[in-house]
């Protein structure tokens, strides 16, 4: 998939730490679950390592609700990105990327998201996740999975 326009919600965090290690956490998949807001678990179906191909599920959590995605990485360079687009049942939901790039005192982290929904799948997902301002809740979920990344790879 070619990303066109900008993100639906993107932030980005200064990290103490070399782009080789934030990438490794990023692309860690039991970490990169932990650090994520909704993200309960993620687990590798086709590959068992970050490449262009590789297909991992998340299984997802707001509240009482649960639901499961099929994500197909779509970018993955060492130390400097990972990507991946993600599908419900066959629809195209989102597409999520992590740049890195080096800073004088280790490197910038940004993650964003593309909003990949057909229209008339918006509502009924909202429904489903019971999050109805989609882009909102990822961007106020950015903050927390960058500040979570800055705080384990600054920890070492």
């Amino acid at each position: 998939m070619t990303v066109l326009g900008p993100a639906s919600a993107q932030a980005d965090v200064d990290i103490r730490a070399d782009c080789g290690t934030v990438y490794s956490l990023i692309t860690d998949l039991p970490t990169l679950a932990s650090l994520a807001e909704e993200n309960e678990v993620m687990k590798w179906r086709k590959g068992g390592q970050a490449a262009p191909g590789a297909v991992f599920r998340g299984t997802n959590r707001n509240g009482i609700r649960r639901w499961s995605t099929t994500c197909t990485v779509t970018d993955a360079e060492p130390g400097r990105v990972f990507a991946f687009d993600v599908s419900y049942l066959g629809l195209p939901v989102a597409h999520w990327r992590y740049e890195i790039v080096p800073t004088e005192d280790g490197c910038r982290v940004t993650e964003g998201t593309w909003d990949r929904r057909p229209k008339w799948f918006v509502k009924p997902g909202g429904l489903a996740t019971g999050v109805m301002d989609r882009d909102t809740a990822n961007a106020e979920h950015i903050e927390v999975t960058l500040a979570r990344l800055k705080a384990k790879a600054e920890a070492g």
